[in-house]
C-alpha cells in the first residue's frame, strides 16, 4: 500500500471537513442571526455553494506553505475546471425567458395530454420527460430547465396542509435529483460519469441504450409515479394554476437561444469555444432586453464556484479511493460506488476506476451503474445537484435544503434506481 504524502493527507482531511460542512451549513446561518457584528462571513459560510470553494482556498494555502509557490501552481493548472465553466454557461442560456417559455409550451401541451389534474401533469412531465431529455441537452440544462420550471409551477404555490408542503418539496427534490443522475445515461455524453469513461471504453449509443437507457428511463417513470400516488393529497391541494400571461417571445429569439443552447452543448468540452458561444449570447440578450428576464448568474456563479472547489480538492483523494475500489468485487463495487458516490463527485468515481486496466465489462458496468444510481444522495453526488438546489432553496424553510432532508427523500428513488439498474 503506497504511503501518502503530506498534502494528500491535508487534502483528504480537509475534504473530509468540506463534507461535514455541507451538513453544518444550517448551524452558520444561527450564528449569523446570533452574533450580528460578523453575520457578514457566518452567512457566507452558511451558504453550501461557497463550502468546496472555502475549503479549497484552505487547502491551497496549505499547499503554499508547505510545497511552495511553483508547486502550488503547478497543481492547480493540472486540474481541469472544463466542467465548472460548462456548467456556468449552461445554466445562464437554460434560464433565460425564452428558453423557459419554449420549454413550459412544451410541457403545457404534454401535460394536457395526461388524464390528470394540472399540477400533477406538470410535475409527471417535468420530472420524467426533462431528465430523460438530459441525455441529449446534458444533465446540468435539464436540471436547470426542470428546476426552474418546478419553481414556478410548484413550489411557489402553498398547501392546504400544515406540514405537507416541505415535505412535498424534498420528496420533489429527492426524485429530480435522481432522475436526471441516472436520466443522462441515455447517451454516452450528457452525464460527467458517464462521459469520463465512455470514450475509453467505446461504449457508444447503442451500448448505453441496451446496457442502461431502458432501465433509467423504466425507474424515472416508476419514481414520478410513486411519488403522485404518495403525495397525490397534497398535490389535489395545491389546486390547478392558470397559466401565467406575459409578452410573448418572438420566435427568432426563441429560435437563436435554442441555437445557443445548442452550440454551447456541442462544444462542450472545448471551453475556449463555448466561452466565446456565451459572450455572443450575453451580447444578443443586451441587444433583446425586452425579451429577457434577470439572467440567473449570480446562481451560475456559485455553482460553478462549488464545482471548482470539488475539483480542487477532489485531486488528492485518489490515493484512498482508487485502492478501495480495486479491492471489491463487481457487486460490491455496485453497492460501495452508490454509498461512495454521497460524499463524492460521481464523475470523479468513473474517472478513478477507469485507470485501472484490464477491468472485466462487469466491473465496469457496475462502477457507472452504482455511480448514476447514488447520485441523487446529496447536493454533491452530481455536478447538475448545485444547480437545481441553488435555483430551489429559496423555496425551502430557512432558504436552505437540510442535506438529512434530501438523503431521506432520495433515498426511496435512489433504490428504485438501484433495482432497476442492478436486478433487471
Amino acid at each position: 500500500m503506497l504511503i501518502p504524502t503530506t498534502l494528500q493527507m491535508i487534502g483528504a482531511a480537509l475534504f473530509g471537513v468540506a463534507v461535514l460542512h455541507t451538513f453544518s451549513v444550517k448551524y452558520f446561518e444561527r450564528l449569523a442571526h446570533t452574533h450580528p457584528r460578523h453575520a457578514g462571513i457566518w452567512h457566507l459560510l452558511g451558504e453550501v455553494e461557497v463550502v468546496f470553494g472555502f475549503w479549497a482556498m484552505v487547502l491551497m494555502l496549505f499547499m503554499f506553505g508547505v510545497a511552495g509557490r511553483h508547486e502550488s501552481v503547478a497543481y492547480l493548472e493540472s486540474r481541469n475546471f472544463t466542467e465548472p465553466m460548462f456548467v456556468f454557461a449552461i445554466m445562464v442560456v437554460a434560464g433565460s425567458r425564452p428558453i423557459l417559455d419554449f420549454a413550459h409550451l412544451l410541457v403545457r401541451t404534454g401535460a394536457r395530454l395526461l388524464p390528470l389534474p394540472r399540477t400533477m401533469a406538470l410535475c409527471f412531465v417535468v420530472l420524467s420527460f426533462v431528465p430523460l431529455l438530459g441525455a441529449f441537452i446534458t444533465e446540468p440544462a435539464a436540471m436547470t430547465l426542470a428546476a426552474l420550471l418546478l419553481r414556478d409551477g410548484v413550489f411557489a404555490r402553498k398547501t392546504g396542509a400544515r406540514d405537507t408542503g416541505p415535505r412535498l418539496k424534498y420528496a420533489i427534490l429527492g426524485v429530480l435529483f435522481v432522475n436526471v443522475s441516472i436520466g443522462g445515461t441515455l447517451t454516452p455524453f450528457a452525464a460527467p460519469p458517464v462521459l469520463m469513461v465512455a470514450s475509453m471504453w467505446g461504449w457508444d449509443l447503442g451500448f448505453m441504450l441496451a446496457t442502461f437507457g431502458w432501465k433509467s428511463a423504466l425507474a424515472v417513470v416508476t419514481n414520478t409515479i410513486l411519488l403522485l400516488v404518495v403525495f397525490r393529497r397534497s398535490f389535489l391541494a395545491l389546486g390547478d394554476a392558470a397559466d401565467a400571461v406575459a409578452d410573448p417571445v418572438p420566435l427568432p429569439v426563441i429560435a437563436m437561444h435554442l441555437l445557443f443552447l445548442v452550440l454551447i452543448v456541442v462544444f462542450a468540452h472545448h471551453p475556449q469555444v463555448f466561452m466565446g458561444i456565451f459572450l455572443f449570447f450575453l451580447g444578443f440578450t443586451a441587444a433583446y432586453q425586452r425579451y429577457q428576464d434577470n439572467l440567473i448568474l449570480r446562481e451560475a456563479l456559485l455553482v460553478a464556484f462549488f464545482l471548482a472547489g470539488l475539483v480542487v480538492l477532489g485531486g488528492l483523494q485518489a490515493w484512498w479511493l482508487a485502492p478501495l475500489l480495486t479491492s471489491m468485487s463487481a457487486d460490491a463495487v455496485f453497492f460501495g460506488t452508490t454509498a461512495l458516490t454521497a460524499i463524492t463527485d460521481n464523475a470523479a468515481l468513473t474517472y478513478l476506476g477507469a485507470q485501472v486496466p484490464g477491468l472485466s465489462l462487469a466491473y465496469k458496468t457496475a462502477l457507472v451503474g452504482g455511480a448514476v444510481a447514488g447520485g441523487g444522495l446529496t447536493l454533491i453526488a452530481n455536478a447538475p445537484n448545485p444547480a437545481g438546489a441553488a435555483i430551489l432553496r429559496d423555496s425551502f424553510p430557512d432558504r436552505a435544503i437540510s442535506p438529512l432532508g434530501l438523503l431521506a427523500a432520495a433515498t426511496p428513488p435512489t433504490l428504485i434506481a438501484v433495482a432497476a439498474l442492478h436486478f433487471l
